[in-house]
């Protein structure tokens, strides 16, 4: 790994979305994760968000685990940055900010548009200062971020309301709810088109995508083109994790090999990463 190029949040999606391309986010619950996730993103030479939950980050260790994150992205050939991710409480939004996370996810979706508003819009005033950003959500993403189960379209975003609701806020990003869920998708998903393009054409930060391992990549690459610019993943990474672990613990349980488990598992996330990223970039799946 070389040295990270220093690059704020704002800049990372302004940059991906001026030439049709997304950044890619995916959830580290720990460092083999991120060393994966890090050297897909250096293969691709591409940018990366490194996710860390809510239920990490205030869990145990969870200022320890931001620390490493923030550590490995310095030591990689890319720009980056450290986001927590769907936080409804300013002061963990404040303390997050403070250890050096480059964003946040400000989610007040589950809220009244103008307690969701009043959130992030405080998030915001925190943040900026920092040089951090703020993503928001409106509408709401239906599913779990830390447990795949089935779920069905949430509340969808309205175009005029996420104009009013970006100018309001001072948002960074906003996270649309289209059709898409976390985790996985109860029935086959059915993304509005329209309503992406319509909200594209209303509000002047980047939009981002949620809920992508549960798409196809003919959808992903749709999304990009009509102006997605930041993509997370989650529950690929985790079902990648536990097919490796279910493969290669026969061979390595005999001697309790440690390292050989880690590089395992970092090379099973840098496999999901590396296909993510490359069909975020405009190409074929790997």
């Amino acid at each position: 790994m070389g040295r990270s190029v220093t690059a704020s949040f704002r800049e990372l999606l302004a940059a991906e979305r001026q030439d049709g391309r997304a950044v890619g986010a995916f959830t580290c619950y720990d460092l083999a994760t991120a060393v994966g996730v890090l050297r897909a993103a250096e293969a691709a030479r591409a940018p990366v968000i490194l996710l860390v939950s809510c239920a990490s980050f205030t869990g145990p260790g969870g200022s320890l685990l931001v620390a490493g994150l923030l550590a490995a992205l310095r030591e990689a050939g890319v720009a980056g940055c450290v986001q927590l991710d769907h936080v409804d409480d300013l002061a963990t939004i404040g303390r997050a900010i403070e250890l050096g996370v480059g964003a946040v996810m400000a989610d007040g979706s589950k809220l009244s548009f103008e307690d969701n508003a009043d959130l992030v819009r405080e998030a915001a005033k925190l943040a900026h200062p920092r040089g951090a950003g703020i993503e928001a959500e409106l509408g709401h993403i239906e599913g779990g971020e830390d447990v795949a189960v089935a779920a069905a379209a949430g509340a969808l975003t309205d175009p005029d309301e996420a104009c009013t609701f970006v100018a309001r806020t001072g948002a960074d990003c906003l996270a649309v709810s289209i059709g898409n869920v976390h985790g996985a998708y109860a029935h086959p998903p059915a993304l509005d088109w329209q309503r992406l393009v319509e909200i594209r054409d209303r509000v002047d930060v980047p939009l981002s995508l949620h809920g992508a391992s549960g798409l196809p990549a003919d959808e992903v690459r749709c999304a990009v083109s009509y102006g997605i610019a930041k993509v997370n993943l989650n529950a690929e990474l985790r079902k990648r994790a536990f097919e490796e672990l279910a493969a290669r613990m026969p061979q390595l349980e005999h001697g309790y090999r440690m390292l050989d488990l880690q590089d395992s598992l970092a090379s099973a996330a840098a496999e999901v990463a590396g296909a993510t990223l490359t069909l975020l970039r405009g190409g074929a799946e790997l």
